[in-house]
Parts: C-alpha cells; structure tokens; sequence
C-alpha cells in the first residue's frame, strides 16, 4: 500500500505538469504526511543538504561557468568558423560542421541543453539561408546535441558517479567511444539525408590562408578537453579540479588571447552560471530526499527481487532495464533520472555482473535519448523556441537520427569493451 501511494503521487504531479524538482520534494513530503510519518519531517533538510553535500558534486558549477565564459569568450564563434572552413564547402557541409561542432562543444560544456541552445541559435540560421529546410536543421541541432552528456566532460556522468560511487574520471574515459559513435553514426546519417535535400548551396572552398589562420585561432580552445581528460586520465587533477581549470583556461582565453571578455561581464556570467547550477543542485537535493523515502520502503530491494525472479536469462533482464530507462527518460530529466533510478537498478546490475562504469554509460545513453522524445524533451522545446519549428515536426525530422541513438545503445549494452576498453588501459 505504501509503495502505491508513493508511485501514484510521484506520477500524479508528473502528469499535471509540476517541475521535477519540485515533484520531487512534494511527493516525499505529501508521502510522509499521508502516512503519518511525521517523525520523519525532522530529518529531511539533512537528508537534502546530504544530496549535494558531495566533493564531485563541486564540478558541476565549474563546468557551467566554464561554458558561459567560453560562449561569451569568442570561442564558440571560433569553432564554428574554423570547422565551417575545413568542410564547409562539401555537400550537405553545414550538417557536418553542426555535428561537429556540437562534438567540441560537448568536449567542454558536457550539457545537452547548452549546447542545443548555441548551435540551434547560431548554425541553424546559417543552414537555412542555404537551402536546408527548418526541421531538417533544427533536427540535425537535437540529434548532435545527445553527445553533450556522454562526451566528457558530462554533468550526467558526474552525476551518476555520485548515485553509484563509481570513479567518475573511468566514466569520462567510458564515454569517449560511445561519444565518438554517436558522432560518426550522425555524419553518416547526415551524408545520406543531405542527399535528399534539394536546393542545398554549398559555400565557397576557404583559401588554405583562411583555414590556417582560422586553426590557429582555434587551436587554444581545442586545447581545453585535451588538458581536462589527460590531466583527470594521469592523475594530474580530480574531475572538480579540472573544472576549475577549465574556468581559468576559458577567462585567460576570452580575457587575453580573443580579447572579446571584457571584465564587467563577469558579474553577468557568474549571475547566469550561477541561475543555471542553483537549479541543478535543487534537483540534486530533492532527488536525495526521495532516494531517501524509497530506501526506507525497500523500494529498491523489492524491484531487485521482482526483475531477478521475472526471468534468469541476463539478455531478457539487461532489456527490461533498457526498457524501463526508456520509458523513465520520457518523463524525467536525465540527473533527476539518475539519482532516482541508479539506487533502484544498480542492486539487479550488481547481480548480474556488470559493471559500474559500463552501466553508467548504459543508464545515461538511455536517458539522454529521453532529451529528444516527446512528451517532456527538453532539447526538443530549447530547439523548437529558438528555431520555431514545431515539436511534431522536428520529432519527424528526429526519426532517422533515433535509428542511429538506438544502434549505438544496443552496442554500449551489449558490448562492453566499448566503454571499458579506455578505462582498462589507463
């Protein structure tokens, strides 16, 4: 009785609409009051400062601010340019420098959301004045989008590092090939799709000065995954010192090197950054509290036993949890996801073998195709209201794009050398 009133609470403020974070908090409180477990009330501020509580944890502000300083900075415009002189002039380049640029920016951002919102806003524009329909480019934005939380640096990751106290710098080197997967299957799909197009102008060939001049340029924020992933990979710095590095890396940069950083920006950035992270943590806290509550309904032992004595077949059990993730990745962001279902399902993979930082790689491909499937992708609405494409459609533009997510999932599930071969090595 106790775990229905709690599953049917959680889902009710679901579907009326209320933010997750707030779904979060008000079902363990209204369980706990509906119970009559009012001794439990003294407990739940610690329980929430606990959630966030965490060294790692510390990260995700860095690499927030690190974003806004480099989008500020001049170097995403610099990326733009330089991967628009290298392939620019091919057909369909367009496409390929939106992926391509995407994959740099998820190098370091690590958010999907950061990154859809830059490159729908200033790739697709470009897209369209040469020839490529609407939904086709903002399509192309979502599709590539889905790298930014599985290429390292990865807030998603961070995040699930701290639900399954898994090494979050073996999480970074796991997501590296998927990462690089996911690119290559979005360049290949693209290759076909732009075949289709019709009207497509394609831009005149750089001169080998403009691409010169434009690699130099980018060169220093190129730089910047390099210096983050060998230095979390040789055990220079943690995955938080890192972040931080990369803050100092990304004002020298704006500041010194492209000079478009001026220093009364940077009370809005910290604003900005600041608004951003608040949020994130918020979700962190609440997630605690209701990991909290579902510990002590054995919520997770229960669905342990239940998946375990279903079926013995590993195959059947490993995609009833791809399932399960699926579906959970419709309705819930993914950090949010994360810190709910990782305490729940992490007992089953502890059964069956596999491996944490496998598994991570598992939950977070899994969910992160949530950021672009209807009814709640949030990539899908940051897209939609910048490019003014509507969701139906994109989703349609979508379709090709989740043949190739699903591949790349299936392989990360069922071929674990993919993620674990970098991890082994270092």
């Amino acid at each position: 009785m106790s775990i229905a009133v709690f599953a049917s609470l959680f889902f009710g403020f679901v579907i009326v609409g209320v933010p997750i974070a707030f779904v979060l908090g008000l079902t363990s409180f209204a369980y706990i009051l509906i119970e009559g477990k009012i001794n439990l009330l003294i407990a739940t501020g610690q329980r929430m400062v606990q959630g966030v509580n965490n060294f790692s944890l510390l990260a995700v502000p860095f690499f927030m601010l690190a974003g806004e300083l480099m989008n500020r900075g001049g170097t995403t415009r610099r990326l733009i340019e330089f991967a628009q002189s290298v392939i620019g002039h091919l057909h369909g380049g367009l496409a390929y420098v939106n992926i391509i640029v995407s994959g740099f920016l998820s190098a370091i951002i690590g958010s999907a959301n950061a990154v859809a919102a830059i490159t729908s806003a200033s790739i697709v524009p470009e897209m369209r004045r040469k020839g490529y329909s609407n939904t086709s480019a903002s399509a192309t934005s979502a599709a590539a989008a889905t790298m930014g939380p599985i290429i390292p640096p990865s807030m998603v990751l961070i995040f699930y590092g701290v639900a399954a106290n898994a090494s979050i710098g073996d999480l970074f080197l796991a997501g590296v090939i998927p990462g690089l997967l996911l690119g290559a299957g979005f360049l290949a799909m693209a290759f076909v799709l732009s075949r289709r197009e019709t009207g497509i102008e394609m831009a005149p060939q750089a001169t080998l000065r403009q691409v010169l001049r434009n690699t130099l340029g980018t060169l220093p924020a190129l730089s910047i995954p390099a210096i983050i992933l060998g230095g979390i990979v040789f055990g220079v710095f943690t995955p938080t010192e890192a972040g931080a590095i990369a803050c100092v890396i990304a004002l020298f940069l704006g500041r010194f090197v492209y000079g478009e950083l001026k220093w009364r920006d940077l009370p809005g950035i910290l604003v900005d950054s600041g608004v951003v992270t608040a949020g994130v943590l918020f979700i962190a806290a609440t997630a605690a509290l209701f990991g909290w509550i579902m510990a002590i309904e054995s919520i997770p032992t229960t669905v342990a036993q239940w998946m375990l004595a279903f079926s013995d077949n590993e195959i059947v059990i490993i995609l009833m949890i791809t399932l399960a993730l699926l579906i959970i990745g419709l309705f819930l962001e993914p950090l949010a996801a994360i810190l709910i279902t990782v305490p729940v399902l992490m007992p089953v993979a502890v059964q069956l073998g596999i491996h944490p930082v496998q598994f991570g790689l598992l939950v977070s491909l899994n969910l992160v195709i949530g950021l672009i499937t209807p009814p709640v992708g949030i990539v899908l609405f940051i897209i939609s209201g910048i490019t003014r494409v509507s969701v139906p459609d994109l989703c349609r533009g979508l379709l090709p794009y989740y043949l190739i997510a699903f591949i790349v999932l299936m392989l990360v599930t069922f071929v674990p050398q993919i993620t674990m071969l970098l991890p082994s090595l270092f």
